[in-house]
Formats: C-alpha cells, sequence, structure tokens
C-alpha cells in the first residue's frame, strides 16, 4: 500500500507492533522440550490479547496461528505436537497479522540454545544482510537491483540465496503490489521502489540449496539440495531517506 495520510501511518505502525512484539515474546518464550505447537498457540494467545487475526490462518486457512519451520524447513513449516524442539535446533518463526484493516509481516531465524551444530554464520548473515540492503533502498532503486545486491552479498559471505521465494507489497493485505521482491537479480521486474509504499522485505539466505520445493502436506517448503536457510523479514516504509522499520519491535 502507499501510505499518504497520518491515520494510515498510525494504523500500519500498530499492526506491525503488534506481529514484532509477538515474533519477540514467541522468541524469549522458546525453549528446549517444548513443542512447536506449544510455541504457536502461545503466539495465537498474544495476537488475540492485541486484537489482532492471524494472517496465515485468516487469509489462507494456513493451520497454525504462525509459521514455524524447523532445522531443514525453510518456511510455512506447521505447528506441531510431535515436534519437540532440541538443543542447537534452527527455528524459525514468521508472524504476520490483520488489525483495523492493516496487515503486516516479520519473521526471524535463531538458535535453540547452544550452537551445537554452527548455525551461527547463517543466522548472523541473513540478519545482516536484511539490515544492510534495506538501509540502501531508496524511491526509484530497481527492485531486480536490490535482489542482484542481496544475492552478491550472500555469495561473498559463501552461502546462497533462495531464488524462488521473495519479500512483497503489504499494508491492506498480506500480499500486494509488487507481488515479488526477489533475493536475486530478475531481469524481466522493471518495478522500481516507490515513495511512501509498504512492503516486507524478506531474505532466504541458504548454505546448499538454490530453490525451495513443497512438501506432500502442502505447505512446508524445503531446499532442492538440502542444507539450512535462515530468514529475517522487517515490513518497511519507504521515504525519500533511509527507510522506515515499522517492525522494529521485533528487536532483530
Amino acid at each position: 500500500m502507499s501510505i499518504n495520510t497520518e491515520e494510515e501511518f498510525i494504523g500500519m505502525q500498530k499492526v506491525s507492533d503488534v506481529v514484532a512484539i509477538v515474533l519477540r515474546k514467541m522468541k524469549s518464550y522458546t525453549k528446549i522440550g517444548m513443542t512447536t505447537k506449544e510455541l504457536d498457540d502461545y503466539g495465537g494467545e498474544l495476537l488475540t490479547s492485541f486484537g489482532a487475526k492471524s494472517a496465515p490462518k485468516h487469509t489462507y486457512e494456513f493451520p497454525g496461528f504462525t509459521c514455524i519451520s524447523l532445522n531443514h524447513e525453510i518456511a510455512h513449516g506447521i505447528p506441531s505436537d510431535k515436534k519437540v524442539l532440541k538443543e542447537g535446533d534452527l527455528i524459525n518463526i514468521d508472524v504476520s497479522a490483520e488489525l483495523n484493516g492493516f496487515w503486516s509481516d516479520n519473521g526471524t531465524s535463531f538458535i535453540v540454545g547452544r550452537d551445537i551444530h554452527g548455525h551461527k554464520r547463517l543466522v548472523d548473515s541473513s540478519r545482516n544482510i536484511l539490515i544492510d540492503r534495506i538501509s540502501s533502498i531508496r524511491p526509484g532503486m530497481k527492485i531486480s537491483d536490490f535482489g542482484k545486491s542481496i544475492e552478491r552479498q550472500a555469495n561473498l559471505n559463501g552461502l546462497k540465496v533462495i531464488k524462488n521465494l521473495a519479500g512483497h507489497g503489504v499494508g491492506r493485505s498480506l500480499h500486494e503490489h509488487p507481488e515479488y521482491i526477489l533475493n536475486c537479480e530478475d531481469k524481466s521486474n522493471n518495478n522500481r521502489f516507490k515513495l511512501n509504499s509498504v512492503v516486507a522485505i524478506e531474505m532466504f539466505i541458504s548454505t546448499k540449496s538454490s530453490y525451495a520445493t513443497e512438501l506432500n502436506d502442502g505447505w512446508t517448503l524445503v531446499g532442492n539440495n538440502g542444507g539450512y536457510v535462515a530468514q529475517h523479514e522487517h515490513t518497511i516504509l519507504i521515504t525519500k531517506t533511509k527507510p522506515i522499520i515499522l517492525t522494529s519491535a521485533n528487536e532483530i
């Protein structure tokens, strides 16, 4: 969406604060021995306490309030009472919601307990690339050039990007124009970032895979060549200078 009034800015900031706080609290709540369904139920309770609706459940009838992906799962992981968190697990939580007609989206990957499997470099790279690349966005920048810069930075860190998952416009619905803000160059995409527009910038940084494939459950995505993926995501407002990170309360 494009923010044109103070009322719209306040609405987007409120829903962005909600998803960011829920994500931060879910991360703090995560502990060894907990199931991903327990974690998701907690997230659902938090969303309800704010008067917000889970975006994936409300929009797509997703079987959870939030998407919780574990280890080799990239995205859209289904919360389950059969998935028990263990020391060193790589976990991703993606929280998106609607509040008073406004929608916002954010996510983070982190390690459960101690980093016994060596995921820290991947997680740190994903987070650092997100923050660095967001700071570069200006009105008029080609989205394809932005994606190219993400892949270049990942490659410099000895990592890859997932090329068929993307950020997107957000605001009056969960997915809006621009529909695809890829983590790689797309020469066919001539769209540019627009002043006062709201977008969800989403990094998918990978150790081995370049594409996501869907499992038989119809939701869960994994890498085509295995390995691990760290995802970090912020909803931002594009201004004449540095973008405003609306979801900064998640403390990514």
